[in-house]
Protein backbone atom coordinates (compact mmCIF):
# COMPACT_ATOMS: atom_id res chain seq x y z
CA UNK A 1 0.00 0.00 0.00
CA UNK A 2 2.50 2.16 0.76
CA UNK A 3 4.81 1.75 -2.28
CA UNK A 4 1.27 2.60 -4.05
CA UNK A 5 1.36 5.44 -2.53
CA UNK A 6 4.51 6.99 -3.31
CA UNK A 7 4.32 6.20 -6.88
CA UNK A 8 1.03 7.86 -7.22
CA UNK A 9 3.05 11.16 -5.26
CA UNK A 10 5.87 10.57 -7.38
CA UNK A 11 3.62 10.35 -10.90
CA UNK A 12 1.43 13.37 -9.64
CA UNK A 13 4.54 15.47 -9.32
CA UNK A 14 6.08 14.59 -13.04
CA UNK A 15 2.75 15.65 -14.07
CA UNK A 16 3.04 18.99 -11.98
CA UNK A 17 6.43 19.91 -13.38
CA UNK A 18 6.42 18.46 -16.43
CA UNK A 19 9.07 15.82 -15.83
CA UNK A 20 8.98 12.34 -18.00
CA UNK A 21 9.21 9.15 -16.23
CA UNK A 22 12.05 8.47 -18.69
CA UNK A 23 13.74 11.76 -17.74
CA UNK A 24 14.36 10.10 -13.93
CA UNK A 25 14.63 6.31 -14.99
CA UNK A 26 17.67 4.97 -13.90
CA UNK A 27 19.64 2.24 -16.40
CA UNK A 28 21.31 -0.52 -14.75
CA UNK A 29 25.00 0.60 -15.18
CA UNK A 30 23.36 4.05 -13.24
CA UNK A 31 22.88 1.68 -10.41
CA UNK A 32 26.16 0.47 -10.42
CA UNK A 33 27.68 3.46 -10.69
CA UNK A 34 26.06 4.93 -7.37
CA UNK A 35 27.45 1.82 -5.41
CA UNK A 36 30.89 1.92 -7.06
CA UNK A 37 31.35 5.49 -5.40
CA UNK A 38 30.30 3.85 -2.57
CA UNK A 39 33.58 2.16 -1.42
CA UNK A 40 32.60 1.07 2.11
CA UNK A 41 29.25 -0.82 1.08
CA UNK A 42 28.68 -4.29 1.01
CA UNK A 43 28.25 -4.95 -2.70
CA UNK A 44 31.42 -6.60 -4.15
CA UNK A 45 31.65 -6.23 -7.93
CA UNK A 46 32.58 -9.32 -10.40
CA UNK A 47 34.74 -8.71 -12.80
CA UNK A 48 35.04 -10.72 -16.20
CA UNK A 49 38.48 -11.11 -17.36
CA UNK A 50 38.53 -10.83 -21.42
CA UNK A 51 34.83 -11.24 -20.65
CA UNK A 52 32.96 -14.84 -20.10
CA UNK A 53 35.87 -16.43 -22.79
CA UNK A 54 35.51 -20.07 -21.09
CA UNK A 55 31.73 -19.93 -23.15
CA UNK A 56 32.84 -17.85 -25.89
CA UNK A 57 36.38 -16.17 -27.99
CA UNK A 58 38.14 -14.27 -25.36
CA UNK A 59 37.50 -10.37 -26.23
CA UNK A 60 34.33 -11.06 -28.29
CA UNK A 61 30.90 -9.58 -28.83
CA UNK A 62 29.31 -13.21 -27.85
CA UNK A 63 31.83 -13.40 -24.10
CA UNK A 64 30.43 -9.88 -23.54
CA UNK A 65 26.85 -10.87 -24.19
CA UNK A 66 26.73 -13.96 -22.05
CA UNK A 67 28.85 -11.81 -19.11
CA UNK A 68 25.60 -9.27 -19.46
CA UNK A 69 23.20 -11.78 -19.84
CA UNK A 70 25.09 -13.85 -16.56
CA UNK A 71 24.60 -10.47 -13.99
CA UNK A 72 28.91 -9.56 -14.32
CA UNK A 73 29.27 -5.79 -13.13
CA UNK A 74 32.59 -5.52 -15.65
CA UNK A 75 33.97 -6.71 -18.53
CA UNK A 76 37.92 -6.39 -18.83
CA UNK A 77 39.16 -5.63 -22.45
CA UNK A 78 42.26 -5.71 -24.11
CA UNK A 79 43.15 -2.76 -27.00
CA UNK A 80 45.11 -2.62 -30.11
CA UNK A 81 45.74 -0.24 -32.44
CA UNK A 82 45.14 -1.01 -36.60
CA UNK A 83 47.43 -0.01 -38.88
CA UNK A 84 44.58 2.45 -40.39
CA UNK A 85 44.48 3.84 -36.53
CA UNK A 86 41.22 2.19 -35.50
CA UNK A 87 40.58 0.30 -32.39
CA UNK A 88 39.96 -3.47 -32.12
CA UNK A 89 40.02 -5.74 -29.24
CA UNK A 90 42.58 -8.18 -28.66
CA UNK A 91 45.41 -8.84 -25.71
CA UNK A 92 47.91 -10.25 -27.94
CA UNK A 93 49.96 -7.91 -30.18
CA UNK A 94 49.42 -10.92 -32.62
CA UNK A 95 46.38 -11.93 -34.11
CA UNK A 96 48.07 -15.73 -34.51
CA UNK A 97 46.69 -17.27 -30.71
CA UNK A 98 42.62 -15.70 -31.14
CA UNK A 99 42.10 -16.17 -34.68
CA UNK A 100 42.43 -17.44 -38.09
CA UNK A 101 45.09 -15.50 -39.28
CA UNK A 102 48.40 -14.54 -38.59
CA UNK A 103 50.36 -11.83 -38.24
CA UNK A 104 50.85 -8.71 -36.22
CA UNK A 105 47.76 -5.95 -35.76
CA UNK A 106 49.98 -3.44 -36.52
CA UNK A 107 50.50 -4.44 -40.19
CA UNK A 108 46.81 -4.96 -40.92
CA UNK A 109 43.75 -2.50 -41.76
CA UNK A 110 40.26 -2.76 -39.84
CA UNK A 111 38.96 -4.32 -43.35
CA UNK A 112 41.63 -6.54 -43.72
CA UNK A 113 41.13 -7.65 -40.13
CA UNK A 114 37.81 -8.37 -40.23
CA UNK A 115 38.48 -11.49 -42.60
CA UNK A 116 40.04 -13.29 -40.04
CA UNK A 117 37.58 -15.20 -37.30
CA UNK A 118 37.87 -15.32 -33.89
CA UNK A 119 38.86 -18.79 -32.39
CA UNK A 120 36.97 -20.30 -29.02
CA UNK A 121 39.37 -21.33 -26.28
CA UNK A 122 39.57 -24.79 -27.50
CA UNK A 123 41.35 -23.83 -30.65
CA UNK A 124 38.08 -24.22 -33.18
CA UNK A 125 37.15 -21.20 -35.04
CA UNK A 126 33.81 -19.52 -34.61
CA UNK A 127 31.95 -17.02 -36.30
CA UNK A 128 32.73 -13.99 -35.04
CA UNK A 129 34.88 -11.63 -36.28
CA UNK A 130 37.28 -9.31 -34.53
CA UNK A 131 35.27 -6.40 -32.89
CA UNK A 132 36.12 -2.79 -32.59
CA UNK A 133 35.92 -0.63 -29.51
CA UNK A 134 33.68 1.73 -30.59
CA UNK A 135 31.35 -1.21 -31.16
CA UNK A 136 31.79 -2.92 -27.60
CA UNK A 137 31.07 0.42 -26.14
CA UNK A 138 27.72 0.52 -27.87
CA UNK A 139 27.01 -2.77 -26.76
CA UNK A 140 27.94 -2.07 -23.48
CA UNK A 141 26.20 1.45 -22.90
CA UNK A 142 24.23 1.62 -19.86
CA UNK A 143 24.37 -2.41 -19.52
CA UNK A 144 27.88 -3.02 -17.84
CA UNK A 145 30.51 -1.22 -16.78
CA UNK A 146 34.00 -1.53 -19.00
CA UNK A 147 37.73 -1.74 -17.62
CA UNK A 148 39.91 -1.26 -20.76
CA UNK A 149 43.45 -2.84 -20.22
CA UNK A 150 46.46 -0.87 -21.51
CA UNK A 151 43.84 2.24 -21.95
CA UNK A 152 46.54 4.29 -20.36
CA UNK A 153 48.95 4.13 -23.38
CA UNK A 154 46.27 5.37 -25.67
CA UNK A 155 44.03 8.43 -23.25
CA UNK A 156 44.09 10.83 -25.81
CA UNK A 157 43.63 8.46 -28.65
CA UNK A 158 39.86 6.65 -27.18
CA UNK A 159 38.55 9.83 -25.43
CA UNK A 160 36.98 10.64 -28.29
CA UNK A 161 35.13 7.54 -28.72
CA UNK A 162 34.14 7.03 -25.18
CA UNK A 163 32.81 10.74 -25.65
CA UNK A 164 30.65 9.37 -28.94
CA UNK A 165 29.35 6.40 -27.45
CA UNK A 166 28.11 8.25 -24.76
CA UNK A 167 30.18 5.36 -22.42
CA UNK A 168 33.06 7.91 -20.80
CA UNK A 169 31.22 7.53 -17.23
CA UNK A 170 31.39 3.69 -17.42
CA UNK A 171 34.76 2.67 -18.28
CA UNK A 172 37.86 2.87 -16.19
CA UNK A 173 40.91 3.02 -18.00
CA UNK A 174 43.92 1.19 -15.95
CA UNK A 175 47.56 1.75 -16.71
CA UNK A 176 51.01 1.70 -14.41
CA UNK A 177 52.10 5.59 -15.05
CA UNK A 178 52.68 7.42 -12.07
CA UNK A 179 50.00 9.86 -10.33
CA UNK A 180 51.88 12.66 -12.15
CA UNK A 181 51.31 11.31 -15.75
CA UNK A 182 48.01 10.05 -14.92
CA UNK A 183 46.86 14.09 -14.02
CA UNK A 184 48.65 15.37 -17.28
CA UNK A 185 46.63 12.84 -19.44
CA UNK A 186 43.20 13.15 -17.34
CA UNK A 187 43.30 17.09 -17.01
CA UNK A 188 40.44 18.08 -19.32
CA UNK A 189 38.72 14.33 -19.19
CA UNK A 190 36.74 14.29 -15.71
CA UNK A 191 34.65 11.36 -16.48
CA UNK A 192 37.07 9.66 -17.06
CA UNK A 193 38.12 7.29 -14.21
CA UNK A 194 41.45 5.94 -13.73
CA UNK A 195 42.63 2.61 -11.61
CA UNK A 196 46.68 2.49 -11.11
CA UNK A 197 48.02 -1.10 -10.92
CA UNK A 198 50.02 -1.36 -8.27
CA UNK A 199 52.28 -4.35 -7.39
CA UNK A 200 52.91 -4.77 -3.93
CA UNK A 201 56.61 -6.26 -4.36
CA UNK A 202 57.91 -3.03 -5.27
CA UNK A 203 59.24 -1.42 -2.22
CA UNK A 204 57.46 2.47 -3.55
CA UNK A 205 54.33 0.56 -3.61
CA UNK A 206 52.77 2.15 -0.50
CA UNK A 207 54.33 5.52 -1.14
CA UNK A 208 52.46 5.13 -4.91
CA UNK A 209 49.15 4.53 -3.38
CA UNK A 210 49.21 7.34 -0.89
CA UNK A 211 50.56 9.43 -3.69
CA UNK A 212 47.57 8.70 -5.67
CA UNK A 213 45.35 9.30 -2.62
CA UNK A 214 46.70 12.87 -1.93
CA UNK A 215 47.02 14.11 -5.29
CA UNK A 216 43.82 12.26 -7.42
CA UNK A 217 41.82 9.63 -5.54
CA UNK A 218 41.05 7.00 -8.25
CA UNK A 219 38.15 4.91 -8.05
CA UNK A 220 39.98 1.57 -7.45
CA UNK A 221 43.48 0.06 -6.48
CA UNK A 222 44.06 -2.68 -8.46
CA UNK A 223 46.99 -4.34 -5.80
CA UNK A 224 48.85 -7.07 -7.07
CA UNK A 225 50.62 -9.77 -4.79
CA UNK A 226 52.93 -12.74 -4.54
CA UNK A 227 52.36 -13.34 -0.75
CA UNK A 228 50.02 -12.87 1.85
CA UNK A 229 52.20 -10.92 3.73
CA UNK A 230 52.93 -7.89 1.26
CA UNK A 231 49.29 -7.11 1.97
CA UNK A 232 49.05 -4.10 4.45
CA UNK A 233 46.26 -3.76 6.39
CA UNK A 234 47.10 -0.48 7.28
CA UNK A 235 47.05 0.63 3.67
CA UNK A 236 44.21 -1.01 2.69
CA UNK A 237 41.64 0.48 5.69
CA UNK A 238 43.20 4.03 4.20
CA UNK A 239 42.28 3.17 0.75
CA UNK A 240 39.05 2.72 1.41
CA UNK A 241 38.50 5.29 4.21
CA UNK A 242 39.73 7.81 1.47
CA UNK A 243 37.06 6.96 -0.52
CA UNK A 244 38.61 4.12 -3.21
CA UNK A 245 37.69 0.70 -3.77
CA UNK A 246 40.77 -2.38 -3.78
CA UNK A 247 40.78 -4.63 -6.63
CA UNK A 248 41.97 -8.13 -6.38
CA UNK A 249 42.65 -10.37 -9.01
CA UNK A 250 42.62 -13.92 -9.06
CA UNK A 251 43.25 -15.02 -12.43
CA UNK A 252 46.25 -17.14 -11.57
CA UNK A 253 47.96 -17.58 -8.15
CA UNK A 254 51.12 -14.72 -8.52
CA UNK A 255 48.09 -11.78 -8.35
CA UNK A 256 46.72 -13.27 -5.01
CA UNK A 257 49.01 -14.95 -3.09
CA UNK A 258 47.85 -18.38 -4.43
CA UNK A 259 43.94 -17.95 -3.58
CA UNK A 260 43.50 -17.94 -7.45
CA UNK A 261 40.02 -18.77 -9.60
CA UNK A 262 40.79 -22.88 -9.98
CA UNK A 263 41.82 -23.53 -6.02
CA UNK A 264 38.52 -21.45 -5.39
CA UNK A 265 36.15 -23.26 -7.31
CA UNK A 266 37.34 -26.26 -4.93
CA UNK A 267 37.32 -24.65 -1.54
CA UNK A 268 35.92 -20.33 -2.15
CA UNK A 269 35.91 -19.98 1.30
CA UNK A 270 39.63 -20.47 1.77
CA UNK A 271 39.99 -18.50 -1.48
CA UNK A 272 37.93 -16.01 -2.38
CA UNK A 273 36.33 -15.70 1.25
CA UNK A 274 40.18 -14.95 1.63
CA UNK A 275 40.59 -12.14 -0.18
CA UNK A 276 36.51 -10.77 0.80
CA UNK A 277 38.81 -10.69 4.64
CA UNK A 278 41.29 -8.57 3.03
CA UNK A 279 38.64 -5.78 2.34
CA UNK A 280 38.39 -6.29 -1.23
CA UNK A 281 35.11 -5.40 -3.42
CA UNK A 282 36.06 -5.38 -6.86
CA UNK A 283 37.22 -9.24 -7.88
CA UNK A 284 38.45 -9.92 -11.24
CA UNK A 285 37.83 -13.44 -12.22
CA UNK A 286 38.34 -15.88 -15.17
CA UNK A 287 35.58 -17.67 -13.01
CA UNK A 288 32.79 -15.22 -13.20
CA UNK A 289 29.52 -17.24 -12.62
CA UNK A 290 30.85 -19.12 -9.83
CA UNK A 291 31.60 -16.17 -8.11
CA UNK A 292 28.13 -14.64 -8.41
CA UNK A 293 26.57 -17.36 -7.50
CA UNK A 294 29.21 -17.48 -4.16
CA UNK A 295 29.16 -13.94 -3.41
CA UNK A 296 25.14 -14.35 -3.69
CA UNK A 297 25.31 -17.38 -1.32
CA UNK A 298 27.21 -15.15 1.20
CA UNK A 299 24.21 -12.11 0.19
CA UNK A 300 27.22 -9.36 -0.93
CA UNK A 301 24.96 -9.22 -4.25
CA UNK A 302 22.28 -6.75 -3.22
CA UNK A 303 22.85 -3.60 -5.57
CA UNK A 304 19.65 -1.98 -3.47
CA UNK A 305 21.58 -2.22 0.32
Amino acid sequence: MKKNIRFIMLALLFVMFGISAQVVAQTHVDSLLFILHKPQSKYIFVIAHRADWRNAPENSIGAILRSIRMGVDMVEIDIKKTKDGEFVLMHDNTIDRTTTGKGAIADYTLAELKKYRLKAGHNIKTYERIPTLREILLLCKDKILVNIDGGGDYVKDISSILKETGTEKQVVIKGTYGVDRVRLDYGNEPDMMYMPIIGLSDKNANGKVLDFLEKYKPVAFELCFENEKALDNTLLDIIIKKGSRIWINTLWDNLCAGHDDELAVIDPDANWGWILMHKASMIQTDRPYELIEYLNSKGLRKLNE
